[in-house]
């Protein structure tokens, strides 16, 4: 079902172009530093943004990082909420409508479909907020902003299992809600829903997220890794819900074949079958209609991600390299790229994409490189990438390596620290992208170890491998 958004804009005519980055710590080491660190880069990406006849109030802006479980596990205490161990619940964050009726009707909902799908309903926390800090526009629009946090049922034995939980839960609930003739029924958004991760986002502008969100300045909210975006939407009307980064992704760009791609899976979706869902109808459609361009590829990367692929392997089917009538590519490159091609179709366009499931952040240019984005790499274990270069201050201490276009691929374990890998400029992808090639799962230091001999190899091959397209995937997994 189409939500009418009430506009003469058509949602499916609108895009972003924006400022983008990620901030991590390779070692996997959380800390309140990655925050301040990432909400630094953020603000030094305002120029990236836009805001429109009320100078207060941006297109978007916002935050995603690892589950704070130690703050929550507090906040919850004060709440009365016993959370159970870290990947045994997950938290949601909810705009809800701001009329009390309305509020309480989607609550409603949401604990209906998480018993209906034989989930332990923990709690709700009122996420605290300062409403003065949004411009009059954003204000008058403002959702009423709620966690929920869900528990474990006897049915998801592992944590991917609740993840995949969560996801059925959140897709049910967004089409009852839209069918639940409620006025203000546009106003209910899922930003996040996951034992990994949480999303802080809204229409503001950049300096306004630390100032909104008062969770993001207590020390004991820490994360390895941040994912942030500052959102300049053209032929669009911002809105909280449009705000960047989503589920998995932030994007600077447009996606050019968007119409046929939803279209595509739209089409598809009822052959649709896999093992690790009871009913993957409850999962439709796949593509929310009513969000950008940026949304609707989150929401296909998603399914993919949760239908077992690792997040890398899931972007590097949704946005592969040029392989066609490539002479130096190596035939199990592209034997992976050509049996991929039979599933799912290009999301074309220039791109640049962040992306995280909470293990692994990275980011990917488009098959053309044309929105290139800037790294760098500093000694004391940190990485910052973003769509522009120095976003943040390094101390003098720790000295850095780095370049100005992104033609350097990395990877980072627990066990490892970062692998830098110094490939010729024409390289075309990341290093763990060709893990690929050789197990497909996420890499973990156990699959490092068991697979570093084919890496090794790989790595020779591209260093004499000089044909190569410029695009790039930085990650750290975590």
């Amino acid at each position: 079902m189409r939500k009418n958004p009430g506009w003469l804009q058509d949602p499916r005519a609108e895009h972003d172009a924006c400022g983008v980055g990620f901030v991590v710590n390779v070692k996997g080491e959380r800390s309140h530093e990655i925050i301040d660190k990432a909400l630094t880069v953020l603000q030094n990406l305002t120029h990236r943004g836009a805001c429109g006849c009320d100078p207060l109030t941006g297109d978007g802006a916002g935050i995603l990082v690892q589950v704070p479980d130690a703050f929550l596990r507090r906040e919850c205490g004060r709440e009365r909420i016993t959370l159970p161990a870290p990947g045994r619940y997950g938290v949601g964050m909810v705009f809800l409508p701001r009329a009390l009726d309305q509020q309480q009707e989607c609550e409603k909902i949401v604990e209906k479909v998480i018993r209906e799908e034989h989930q332990v309903l923990l709690g709700w926390r009122r996420v605290p907020v300062d409403e003065n800090a949004p411009g009059p526009v954003a204000k008058a629009a403002l959702p009423e902003i709620h966690q929920v946090f869900v528990g474990a049922g006897r049915d998801a034995a592992d944590q991917e299992a609740l993840e995949r939980k969560l996801y059925v839960i959140r897709k049910r609930v967004e089409q009852l809600v839209r069918a639940s003739g409620l006025s203000d029924s546009e106003r209910f958004h899922f930003p996040s829903f996951s034992t990994r991760t949480i999303v802080y986002k809204g229409l503001l502008l950049p300096h306004q997220i630390p100032a909104f969100y008062h969770d993001l300045s207590d020390p004991l909210f820490a994360s390895a890794l941040a994912l942030i975006h500052q959102r300049f939407s053209t032929n669009t009307f911002p809105s909280w819900d449009r705000a960047h980064p989503y589920r998995f992704i932030a994007h600077n760009g447009e996606i050019n074949t968007l119409r046929g791609n939803v279209n595509w899976m739209h089409a598809r979706q009822a052959m649709f079958r896999t093992p690790l869902f009871d009913d993957v109808r409850k999962l439709f459609p796949i593509i929310d209609p009513t969000t950008s361009d940026s949304g609707q590829f989150d929401n296909a990367l998603e399914l993919l991600q949760r239908t077992g692929r690792s997040i890398a392997h899931a972007v590097m089917m949704m946005i592969p390299e040029a392989w066609q009538g490539h002479e130096g590519m190596s035939p199990a490159k592209r034997a992976f790229y050509e049996y991929h091609a039979s599933l799912q179709e290009p999301w074309d366009g220039p791109a640049s994409i962040a992306f995280s499931d909470g293990r692994v952040i990275g980011a990917v240019l488009d098959r053309n490189g044309l929105r290139p984005s800037r790294y760098v790499v500093t000694k004391d274990g940190f990485v910052v990438m973003a769509s522009s270069g120095r976003v943040v201050r390094q101390r003098t201490a720790s000295s850095t390596q780095g370049t100005r276009s992104s033609r350097v691929a990395m990877i980072a374990d627990r066990a490892s620290g970062l692998r830098f890998g110094a490939f010729r400029r024409h390289l075309d992808r990341a290093l763990y992208v060709r893990l690929s090639e050789i197990c497909y799962r996420p890499l973990d230091a156990i699959a490092f170890r068991t697979a570093r001999p084919q890496i090794e190899s790989l790595q020779q091959d591209f260093e004499i491998s000089t044909g190569e397209s410029i695009q790039k995937c930085f990650l750290g997994a975590m």
